[in-house]
């Protein structure tokens, strides 16, 4: 069987990036089971209210939603299970001495299969106010007008 290439987005949070000031992203891998893989292959994942703790020198990954495979016996996995992300020594170390000295956030960005592994991209991230969320708002409506009066100027309209 040939192996799968590619990047196949499984899931994405969505709110992460508006709740969240990104300042890094890492990708790590997934130790998951058979049945954890196989539902994820049929696309259920759900990253929404999940992040990732480092402990003893491991980072897991808290809260996430892989549904039961349907077609999975009594083997079946426990759906919000703590699962264990795979990164190297030195990225731990990084992110051990950056989520204790400045009080950020691990919170998973998205989850896909590359070249047929489950990965999760995690961000080193700091928590955003709603000053900040109005102002990124109000930023993004300031870039669409932009944009729409620039389209219009070129087509004639103005």
């Amino acid at each position: 069987m040939p192996k799968e290439r590619g990047h196949n987005l499984i899931a994405r949070n969505r709110k992460a990036r508006h709740d969240w000031t990104v300042l890094d992203t890492y990708e790590g891998g997934m130790a998951l089971t058979g049945t954890e893989v196989k539902s994820l292959r049929q696309g259920r994942a759900s990253l929404v209210d999940s992040f990732a703790t480092i402990d003893h020198g491991e980072v897991w990954l808290r809260n996430m939603h892989i549904p039961e495979y349907t077609e999975g016996t009594w083997t079946n996995h426990a759906p919000r299970r703590s699962r264990k992300i795979l990164l190297h020594r030195d990225e731990i170390e990084r992110l051990m001495g950056k989520t204790k000295e400045s009080g950020l956030s691990l919170v998973p960005l998205s989850l896909y299969f590359s070249d047929g592994k489950a990965k999760v991209e995690l961000a080193l991230a700091r928590g955003k106010r709603v000053h900040d969320k109005r102002r990124d708002m109000a930023k993004r409506d300031a870039e669409r007008e932009m944009a729409r009066a620039i389209g219009q100027h070129r087509k004639g309209m103005r």
